[in-house]
């Protein structure tokens, strides 16, 4: 992908967290202190005996697997005295297990640890993490990546606040959230890719009509809610009133945008549009119903795309959400994927180190390409398969729009129970979208309160 592809997406990240620390200020605390950087570190592999590393990834889905065993493989070859103890989960089980895994006496020690309040900040808060400045000068990420990616894998003291601070994570890949789609289906129909959100809302009434479903959607986890929420939501607001929101500074969750956000989800509900039953879904069931026929569209993030490719051929396509307007540009929701973080009780730090500078190296983005994904930083290689030529046009898109907004779930700790929850029943039917937003107020007010 070439390097302007991701500039805007870039200046994007830096200028979202630069408002959002200008807007906070650290207050005092009795926070457990956080870990500290080792003095000395050792780059030499080698010298450190046999070594038995355990990392815990999320990497389940077949191009985000086929990835991570492709570079663990090279990893090991390159260094033959390490053995990698692998354990993947789910990106919600994953969520689930993790702090206590952290927690124990033998924890793993690489980890995925998501970005945001609810779990970088906390393990930071709890000394969980270990701060990677030592080995950012002993490897120089913070050269290899733009401070708008790496501001967003830091964390200051105490955690009490994200984007900027220490250095607690590196990612690998590259996302944005977007709208799949049946091509097949939508000859059928006899319709094109909708460009705006009222084309769409034709678009699902036409499938509706047919008997089809409009949306593919699984919702056990009540994050996939908050995603696609978010997306409307970028789609009735403007985004620079998204990127406040959601970093605290400025804007209420109850303005009349953000309702009318929760309310097309209620209507499209209530007109069926959705997966029957979509609360009762699991989040990673969604992309393989829709790969075998069920929906003719689908909300989803590009670490779908590698399956969905692989199982649906050339009959599957990707493009940005509907602009408002003809014309307008377009928002959605994004970033980089989950960063890869050194545990504070890890036995073997330097080695640890030396796999997540390996994974996310030049080599490692050229893999990303070569499986589907979407790298975090240029790559040397060009994607061939057709649906990551549109990912990456999307991507370029968004880039040079300023398109990127925040994934909401990072307003608070607890956003994604607090929101995720009531949004559940908005789609079942029992809350109304004033309620659901005022629950999403009242929980951010209670955190802004306790900063």
């Amino acid at each position: 992908m070439p390097t302007f592809m991701r500039r805007g997406t870039v200046a994007a990240a830096a200028a979202l967290l630069t408002a959002f620390a200008a807007a906070c200020a650290p207050g005092s605390s009795d926070d457990k202190p956080e870990s500290k950087a080792p003095a000395a570190v050792s780059t030499d592999v080698a010298k450190a005996g046999n070594v038995t590393l355990t990392v815990w990834d999320q990497e389940v889905q077949g191009g985000q697997k086929k990835q991570i065993e492709e570079l663990n493989k090279r990893f090991q070859a390159k260094y033959p005295n390490v053995k990698i103890n692998r354990v993947s989960r789910s990106f919600s089980d994953l969520q689930k297990t993790l702090r206590l895994a952290l927690s124990g006496s033998n924890p793993p020690d690489v980890v995925e640890a998501n970005q945001g309040y609810a779990s970088m900040a906390q393990f930071v808060k709890a000394g969980m993490l270990l701060p990677l400045d030592s080995y950012d000068q002993a490897y120089g990420w913070k050269k290899r990546y733009p401070k708008g990616l790496t501001d967003l894998n830091s964390v200051t003291d105490g955690g009490k606040l994200i984007g900027q601070g220490k250095l607690y994570g590196v990612s690998l890949n590259g996302e944005i959230v977007g709208l799949f789609y049946n091509k097949e289906k939508l000859a059928k129909l006899g319709i094109q890719p909708p460009k705006t959100w009222d084309e769409f809302e034709q678009a699902l009434a036409a499938a509706k009509g047919k008997n089809e479903i409009p949306i593919a959607f699984g919702n056990v986890e009540k994050l996939p809610a908050m995603q696609l929420y978010g997306i409307v939501q970028d789609g009735v607001n403007n985004k620079e009133a998204v990127r406040n929101l959601v970093f605290g500074s400025g804007g209420s969750w109850t303005d009349g945008p953000n309702v009318q956000a929760a309310q097309r989800l209620a209507d499209w509900a209530k007109k069926g549009y959705f997966t029957k039953d979509a609360n009762s879904i699991k989040w990673d069931d969604t992309p393989v119903n829709f790969a075998k026929g069920d929906g003719v569209f689908l909300f989803g993030g590009t670490w779908w795309a590698p399956d969905l490719a692989d199982k649906m051929k050339d009959k599957v396509g990707f493009m940005v959400p509907p602009a408002p307007q003809a014309g307008a540009p377009t928002a959605t929701m994004g970033g980089e994927s989950l960063p890869w973080s050194i545990t504070s009780k890890s036995k073997n730090p330097d080695v640890a180190a030396a796999y997540i500078n390996f994974i996310t190296s030049p080599e490692a983005m050229d893999v990303s390409v070569e499986t589907g994904n979407l790298p975090a930083l240029a790559a040397s290689k060009q994607p061939d398969q057709p649906l990551q030529k549109e990912i990456t046009a999307a991507w370029g898109e968004l880039s040079k729009n300023d398109g990127i907004t925040p994934y909401i779930d990072y307003a608070t700790p607890t956003f994604t129970d607090a929101f995720g929850g009531p949004l559940q029943e908005l789609i079942a039917g029992r809350k109304s979208a004033d309620e659901v937003m005022k629950a999403a107020q009242d929980d951010y007010d209670a955190f802004q309160k306790k900063k």
